[in-house]
């Protein structure tokens, strides 16, 4: 963060693998998926650079070997989707937010920091963790934004996000896990992203690969989240 940088005004949260340890689920869902179309399930390659943090468009063309159909984007989907829930639902031992995550929404509505999500995650899924978190008690559903088929990446997602929010994207702080997330989030304009990595990621690593300059810090939960980070310097 520059030394003159302003006071943050809002933020953004990513919600698979960053407010949700899930990782293990879609990758699961995925190879369901991949079996079908492929015959082999998705590499520890693949999940790294073609998957986390990606459109399930992008991901769906990418397994057919080429272009997908608006027909195979929808049924594949909503199947894959189908799969994820599920398993989230069968895991109920990991069926929870992230270590400190209330805490924080509840630190960032009593500083008046407005805050939301985007996430590559469609509505069916956005629908599920609103109901099975209680996310309506700190921030409006209608602010999230996810995938529904208009935006080209999550750059957009980023940029929309901040507009809901009445803030610059040069005024907001990120919070995301994965390469693409950083990449898009750094292209949309957000100087501020902390990357947040499951316990055993190494030092919750986040984003792999990822420089220390590109970060402003990085965390296994939120509890770990330094709150300096959210004044001006």
């Amino acid at each position: 963060m520059s030394e003159h940088a302003q006071a943050v005004q809002a933020v953004i949260f990513d919600f698979n693998g960053t407010l949700f340890f899930d990782n293990d689920k879609h990758v699961k869902a995925w190879s369901a998926i991949s079996q079908e179309l492929r015959g082999v399930p998705v590499s520890e390659d693949e999940v790294i650079n073609r998957l986390n943090g990606v459109p399930n468009k992008e991901i769906i063309a990418y397994l057919l070997g080429g272009e997908a159909t608006s027909e195979q984007v929808t049924e594949y989907s909503e199947r894959k989707e189908a799969y994820y829930r599920a398993f989230c639902a069968e895991d109920t031992e990991h069926f929870h937010l992230v270590k400190g995550a209330t805490r924080l929404f509840e630190e960032l509505a009593e500083r008046g920091v407005p805050f939301t999500i985007a996430s590559a995650s469609i509505k069916p899924n956005i629908d599920f963790f609103v109901e099975s978190f209680g996310l309506d008690r700190w921030m409006d559903p209608g602010s999230i934004v996810y995938d529904d088929g208009t935006y080209a990446d999550k750059i957009e997602m980023f940029k929309r996000a901040a507009e809901l929010l009445g803030a610059e994207t040069a005024d907001t702080l990120v919070f995301e896990d994965s390469p693409n997330g950083l990449a898009n989030a750094r292209e949309a304009g957000c100087p501020r992203i902390v990357l947040v990595g499951a316990p055993g990621d190494g030092d919750g690593a986040g984003a792999a690969g990822a420089a220390d300059d590109e970060v402003a810090q990085r965390i296994e939960d939120f509890d770990g989240f330094d709150r300096s980070l959210l004044r001006a310097s």
